[in-house]
């Protein structure tokens, strides 16, 4: 890897280089006299405080202070991927749960609690993948408990696998509330569908309406099905308040959503503006983790539908996602959502695996 010029190691990356993909050289933890060094290689996502973090193909986020650098540079993208992703249902599972971190998470066994104050079941539930580590009536108690101690409803989220958990769930009076479907399509496709949309990147500093406290809902629709045209995508690092009026997942930016919607490996918001002072035309959001990017919250105002503003959002959002290193398309959506779905079906999304969301009863958070 060469990282000289004239023989003598350079650093040609700088702070405007966040969001693209490049390769540094540092001196190695403990590195004696022999001045040993690591390599990375992987996407810029930040540069604040004296610390570059780099976030590699696996999603490992690695944090270089500046002061071990020693070299660097930009390096070509890699290769795009135009065929849809192969994977299994564990990686897609994982995935979709970093792209709604917790506020609050604790491990049971294989298990994982989350909590959020109540925004969104993805981050206000057990994600019940793998074994709890104890029989499952122990587990479940620990479950509720756990929930009621926050105020909160109890919630599983069912993960591919874990039949023999819904069939207790049913026979123990929880209640099967909503039924998901996780979608993936490659990606460059994807970021080919709308040529037209400009996006206005902003590289600016990496992150990191209230839900009601049932958590209802799960993100990842449009409102209607989308035909041709476009709108001027804007893309920024951060939610504004115009971005959170257009949102209608929460009924107030609460610190709980604006912190789940923030959280993840690298994120990106699009706007889509509306007429003056008025909410924007079109909002979405992806997060990209690794080779995947991670689709959700693509809304657009009702009258401004069947413009081809959901296509473009998506669109803007895979090209940024491809000059990260992400190859690979996901999202979730209700399958109640027929036009979020067949817009999916159209963009060439498919069906990977199906996910429910289980509420203990009422008498058992007590």
């Amino acid at each position: 890897m060469d990282f000289t010029t004239g023989g003598r190691l350079v650093v040609r990356i700088t702070a405007a280089d966040v969001g693209k993909r490049v390769s540094v050289r540092r001196l190695a933890d403990g590195a004696g006299p022999a001045e040993k060094f690591t390599d990375t290689v992987g996407v810029l996502t930040s540069w604040d405080a004296g610390v570059l973090r780099i976030t590699r193909r696996s999603g490992e986020t690695v944090r270089v202070p500046e002061d071990t650098l020693v070299a660097g540079k930009v390096v070509p993208d890699a290769p795009v991927r135009r065929r849809g992703p192969a994977a299994d249902a564990a990686e897609l599972v994982r995935a979709g749960a970093r792209a709604w971190p917790p506020i609050e998470s604790e491990p049971l066994g294989d298990w994982l609690l989350r909590a959020s104050g109540g925004f969104t079941r993805r981050a206000n539930s057990v994600l019940a993948l793998g074994d709890p580590g104890m029989p499952l009536d122990t587990a479940l108690r620990r479950v509720t408990g756990w929930y009621a101690e926050r105020e909160l409803p109890a919630y599983l989220q069912a993960a591919p696998g874990a039949e023999a958990v819904e069939e207790a769930l049913a026979g123990r009076g929880w209640t099967r509330e909503v039924a998901v479907r996780v979608r993936t399509a490659a990606l460059a496709p994807l970021a080919d569908t709308d040529a037209d949309a400009a996006p206005d990147a902003d590289a600016g500093a990496p992150n990191g309406t209230r839900r009601p406290r049932d958590g209802s809902g799960t993100g990842g629709g449009t409102g209607a099905a989308d035909g041709g045209g476009t709108g001027r995508v804007r893309l920024s690092r951060d939610i504004d308040a115009a971005w959170m009026s257009r949102y209608q997942r929460s009924a107030e930016p609460s610190p709980e959503a604006l912190a789940v919607l923030r959280g993840g490996p690298s994120v990106w918001f699009a706007t889509v503006p509306g007429d003056a002072g008025a909410p924007p035309a079109a909002i979405g959001r992806c997060v990209v983790d690794g080779r995947w990017a991670g689709f959700s919250a693509v809304e657009v105002d009702p009258a401004a539908r069947r413009r081809g503003l959901a296509r473009a959002v998506m669109a803007a959002l895979a090209r940024r996602a491809l000059a990260e290193g992400a190859s690979a398309a996901h999202l979730q959506v209700e399958v109640e959502n027929r036009a979020a779905n067949a817009l999916y079906d159209r963009l060439g999304f498919t069906t990977r695996h199906l996910y429910h969301h289980w509420r203990a009863p009422r008498e058992d958070a007590r």
